[in-house]
Order: structure tokens, then sequence, then C-alpha cells
């Protein structure tokens, strides 16, 4: 489906004024005013615990079950609930279909999911089934198949389906939302964005081993560096940017293509972590040490993706947002606006402009942001999940993100495989996305 071009630029002006943006109410859910949510957390490990810590801290949310495949971690969750509240949550260990005991409990209208990437899909789609909202960890989906499952089943028992993209409410990414929303970057032509991140030290524990035994990530994400070659990982990249593209919202995605380097860098690090002759020394990683994605939009603009884990090197999601009157580079924190910048061809702090367009949403909740985990972004995804629900309103990150964003994963993995070719994705949204308005941090609130 094309748009013309005209009419993608009204479109494009009409979501940075704000037109038309406030969502509608869900007639599937029959407690619009809501003054708290009754959650349930699948998974509760590291990542899982912290957003259940998260939710104890609010007083409009009540944490009611908990469960996992380690009793030991349910009992610990368990816990920290009764010391927090005084109220010990029910739990559930008793292997790893239990969590469909949990969604099954009339006293939860919400679940989050935090448990390794393969029960994403199934966890959140029996929750939808049973009537739940869901708040899923990234990726939301590793199949394209997957990614309709949640949005057929979204659409058939009208439960939302948010994807916990914390990234979105990072502080400087907002700023940059804001000041795209104000035209300051023109009109918006390229961007680039990325997973950049040494993980060498959780894919594997100290001696080099990783699999079941192993301790966090490394008992399951390393099978991943194994078995699979693409961007494995898109969402904190992509998520932010195809905000500031409007993806689903008057924009979508049309093709990408990606390429993979070769293996070397999970090798090396086991050689040398380990030995030579440790048994681990003879897997061959299949997962490029840097995946190159470029997709394609109905806009015309083009947004470069990296996926590079394997490597030492800083962190960093190299985020580059590029328009017709200048850009913003994460890495040096560096910004040009053409006519505004005060030497023309050189880069000027971002710091002054992080300052006065900060984004509402953190000059209204940075003290109650203070501490929340991933300077604070873990406060505002927790904060737009729970006040959705009590508004009876779609959240701002929806399963159209959910799935445009995860689907990444297995196109690149298709290209990849096929030389580089160009792939196309699938229109999650079924035309809509011509007349649908972006949402995330316009309500004041969320």
């Amino acid at each position: 489906m094309t748009i013309d071009r005209r009419d993608f630029i009204r479109a494009s002006a009409g979501a940075a004024l704000g037109v038309s943006l406030w969502p509608e109410p869900l007639s599937a859910h029959d407690a619009a005013a809501a003054d708290r949510v009754r959650l349930g957390f699948i998974g509760v490990g590291g990542r899982g615990t912290w957003l259940m810590r998260l939710a104890l801290q609010r007083e409009d949310c009540e944490v009611k079950a908990v469960c996992d495949i380690k009793p030991d971690r349910v009992a610990r969750a368990q816990d920290l609930a009764d010391e927090a509240t005084g109220r010990r949550p029910r739990g559930f260990a008793e292997g790893e279909e239990d969590y469909l005991n949990l969604v099954e409990r009339d006293d939860i209208d919400a679940v989050i999911i935090a448990t390794p990437w393969t029960w994403h899909t199934p966890q959140a789609v029996a929750a939808m089934e049973a009537g739940k909202w869901v708040g899923v960890e990234v990726p939301a989906a590793m199949t394209v198949q997957g990614c309709w499952d949640l949005v057929n089943t979204s659409e058939r028992t009208g439960m939302p389906c948010m994807i916990l993209e914390n990234v979105c409410y990072r502080r400087d990414v907002m700023a940059v939302l804001n000041m795209v929303r104000q035209g300051m970057f023109g009109e918006l032509i390229h961007c680039q964005c990325g997973y950049q991140h040494d993980l060498r030290g959780i894919k594997f524990n100290p001696g080099a081993e990783f699999g079941p035994g192993a301790n966090g990530e490394a008992e399951w994400r390393t099978e991943h560096s194994i078995r699979r070659n693409g961007d494995l990982y898109p969402t904190h990249g992509v998520g932010p940017v195809a905000k500031m593209l409007n993806i689903n919202s008057g924009n979508r995605f049309l093709t990408l293509t990606s390429t993979a380097t070769k293996s070397r860098g999970l090798h090396d690090y086991v050689v040398r972590v380990g030995s030579e002759v440790h048994p681990n020394s003879d897997i061959e990683f299949k997962l490029g040490d840097i995946v190159t994605t470029v997709i394609k939009c109905a806009g015309g603009e083009s947004i470069v993706v990296s996926h590079d884990t394997n490597l030492p090197r800083p962190y960093s999601l190299m985020f580059r947002v590029q328009g017709t009157r200048g850009l913003w580079m994460n890495d040096g924190r560096s910004i040009y606006i053409e006519d505004v910048s005060p030497q023309p061809h050189r880069w000027e702090d971002f710091a002054g402009y992080q300052q006065r367009y900060d984004h509402p949403l953190w000059q209204r909740y940075e003290d109650r942001a203070a501490g929340s985990g991933h300077g604070g972004m873990d406060f505002f995804v927790l904060h737009a999940f729970v006040e959705s629900f009590k508004r009876g309103v779609q959240p701002p990150i929806d399963v159209y993100d959910a799935a445009a964003w995860s689907v990444i994963a297995p196109l690149s993995e298709t290209s990849v495989a096929n030389g580089s070719a160009p792939v196309r994705f699938p229109d999650f949204t079924r035309g809509a996305w011509v007349t649908r308005r972006e949402i995330l941090g316009l309500s004041g609130e969320y």
C-alpha cells in the first residue's frame, strides 16, 4: 500500500501538532475508571523481580501472583512482596506450564512477562486469551507468525499488549522526540540506531560456561548466538526512532536488507577466558559479530540498525536523527541545527537543548523516576502500562509496535540467509497505519 507524499507530510504534521491524538476508550475493558491494577508476574529472575519491586512501590499496584520455573525465585519474590506490603502473592512454580494457572486467576487484571525470549509470545497469547492485559519484555516475538499471533489475539480478545521498551522513555531520546514534533530537525530523512553492547560476560559465566546450570542469561541467551544469524535484539534502538518517524501512525516499515560479518568474537573469548582445549572452543557460533540492517520506510526515510554484541566495545545505541534542518547524534552528545547552531558546519553540545526541550513527562515525574533503573526509564514504561489500564485506553506502545519492531529479528535472519536479499515487512495494521495517530508522550500523563 502506498500513500501520496503530500498526504504523508500532512499526516506527519498532524501528529507533530497533537491533532486527534487522544486514544479511544477500550470497549472490552469494563473498568475504565479503575484506581488500581492487580498484577501477576511471569518470570521473576533479575528483570522480572526489578519490575515487581517498582510495582510494589506504587499505591495503585497490587502484586497478586508470581510465577517462575525455579521455586527459589518464586519464594524470593513472595518474600519481597510480603516485606513491602504485608501481602504475600500466590506462587506458581510447578514446571514450565504453570503460568497457565496464573493467567486464569480472577483476581489478576494484567500480567508482566519477563521470561526468556522463546516464552514471550505463548505466555502473552495465553494471558490475553484469559482476559488479561499484557506487558511483555523485549523482543515480544521471535517469528513472523509469533508477531501475527500477538496481533490477532489482541484484536480478537480486545486485550492490549504493550511491549515494555523502556528506551522509548530515555530522557535524551524523549527530548529529541519533543524536538522532532516541534519541527526542529525539519522533515526527517534518516535515522540510525542499534544495540551495541559487549555481552560476552553475560553470554558466558566465568570460565566460558553457559547453558543449563549457568547463572543469569548465560543459561539461555548464548544458545541464540549458536543457532541464529541476524539482528536478534532490535527494539532498544528501533523503538525510539520508530516513534519519531510515526511508524504505524502515518508511516510504516516497507522492506529491509541485513548483512552479517563473519563470527569470530565469541570463539576468541572462549579460548582466552577458557583455553584452546575448552569444550566450548569447538562450538561454531552462527551469529555474525556485527549485523547491519537497512530499513526503507513508506515516507521515504531510511534507518540503519546495528547489532554488535560479540566484540569488545563501549555501550552505545548509536542514535542519529537527521532531517532537512539538522541532526542529533547520541555518541558524543552532539547536535547541529542549521541557522541555529552558532557556527556553520560545526557540532555543538546537546546539553543546552536537553534542558530546553526536556520532555514534559520527565519534568513532571523526575523525582518519582529517580532510582527506578536504567536512568529512570523503567519507571516510565511501567507507569505507562499502569496508567493505560487505569484509564481503559490503548497503551502508547501497543501490539502493532510490538509486532513491527520484533519482526525485524526474523526478517533479518531471512535476509542474511539469502545473501542480504530485500525482505518485505508484513503490515500488521492491515492498512490502518495511514490514519492511526501517535500517542506516546502526548497525554501529559504517560
